[in-house]
């Protein structure tokens, strides 16, 4: 396909794979660790470096259309989420860490079997794909210290069960999260709750920004701050004039300071809910690590546990899931998940499942007909996705020998 779309053959090839978030759901956004799996499912880019200063871009499926445009005046939309501005992203993220005013063309086919908006990160794997293409192109490296700042964690290794395997389900309901203020109001209300728990202990809220902030202040263990939580709010959702008198300032200051664009108009917010969740996420994920290194004899059980509370939580506190997510997590569970949850940021896209291995091919055959074959026949069969996946491996440059 390369051949017919460009009249050449590629030079090298670029893969970066899709991650499943086994457990930590919208809690790295507020300082707290999360635990993502790289999958088997990837995406995968031919490149061949061009004389000219063209960058032409072209995708394996007819959805996504051909893009081309001059190397060296690169241009995002930021109001539409199209294929090729995840492209160009990790292109010009790669161009300003380096300071390069010059690129070099280059024609791009772009491959990939990550379901799209599931919440397997296919975005994420294709601007991670066009950043390593650039440094390719260009003869540069990225020290693994520089990847790092791109998002200021830091990553441990964790073990997971050999007895079971995660299974992947697509609940076919799409959650596009650029197109959503759900997404931003969770954020601002976990500000929010962090501004009036810091103000309640007497600390200096106005520049506490994230939940975990208060914690570190505090110097106190999660489940303490979960107490804290149950003491310092009220479960009835906050109006702005509340969280105003609460802080001691006025609605111009919440609406200019503190409240983003899009948020501004928003009239509830539910501060000890989201507050909740975050804290007791965050208690689960460590939870999880430790049963991974210890390893009992009942872990794969422990570890579903810690995944079904995870769901909950999600559902009820977060309120980020949907009719179908619950209904597929349920029937996981029914049909041998000892744990089943959403997974990404919900309101759609993936579940995750940790079944036992030997019970693998009829769980599969089992999910397959309870939630995929409806007699309504509702389900677009290019949207049903369920499959098991190991631990995959992470970005690579292949080159032609």
């Amino acid at each position: 396909m390369f051949n017919s779309k460009f009249g050449s053959i590629p030079k090298f090839y670029v893969r970066a794979p899709g991650r499943v978030n086994i457990i930590g759901e919208h809690i790295d956004y507020c300082g707290y660790s999360v635990l993502p799996m790289a999958i088997e499912q990837d995406v995968l880019i031919a490149v061949e470096p061009v004389k000219t200063y063209t960058l032409q871009l072209a995708n394996t499926n007819p959805l996504y259309p051909d893009f081309s445009t001059s190397a060296n005046n690169i241009q995002i939309d930021k109001t539409k989420p199209l294929w090729h501005n995840y492209f160009l992203c990790g292109l010009k993220g790669i161009q300003e860490h380096f300071g390069l005013s010059n690129l070099t063309g280059m024609n791009c086919l772009v491959d990939g079997n990550i379901p799209p908006s599931s919440g397997l990160s296919s975005s994420s794997a294709l601007v991670c794909c066009a950043g390593l293409v650039t440094l390719t192109v260009l003869g540069r490296n990225l020290s693994k210290a520089k990847l790092i700042e791109f998002s200021p964690l830091r990553a441990t290794d964790v073990k997971l069960p050999s007895g079971a395997v995660f299974v992947i389900a697509n609940s076919c309901v799409e959650m596009n999260k650029a197109a959503t203020s759900q997404f931003n109001i969770r954020v601002m209300e976990c500000r929010l709750a962090a501004k009036l728990l810091a103000k309640y202990k007497n600390l200096q809220w106005d520049n506490v920004l994230r939940l975990d902030e208060v914690q570190a202040k505090l110097g106190i263990s999660l489940e303490e701050m979960l107490l804290v939580t149950e003491d310092a709010l009220h479960p009835e959702p906050y109006n702005p004039e509340e969280i105003c008198r609460c802080l001691g300032i006025s609605l111009e200051e919440l609406r200019t300071q503190i409240l983003s664009p899009n948020t501004q108009d928003v009239l509830i917010f539910k501060l000890y809910q989201r507050a909740k969740h975050v804290y007791s996420e965050a208690a689960r994920v460590l939870q999880f690590k430790k049963i991974c290194e210890e390893a009992p004899e009942n872990m794969v059980q422990l570890l579903g546990e810690l995944m079904n509370q995870s769901h909950m939580s999600c559902r009820d506190m977060y309120e980020c899931s949907c009719p179908e997510l619950d209904q597929l997590v349920d029937i996981c569970r029914k049909l041998g998940a000892q744990g089943s949850r959403l997974t990404g940021a919900g309101w759609g896209g993936c579940a995750v499942s940790i079944v036992p291995a030997d019970k693998l091919p009829g769980f599969l055959a089992n999910v397959h007909k309870a939630y995929y074959q409806r007699s309504d026949g509702s389900l677009a069969p290019e949207k049903q996705s369920l499959f098991a996946t190991k631990p995959g491996g992470g970005a690579l440059v292949f080159l032609e020998a």
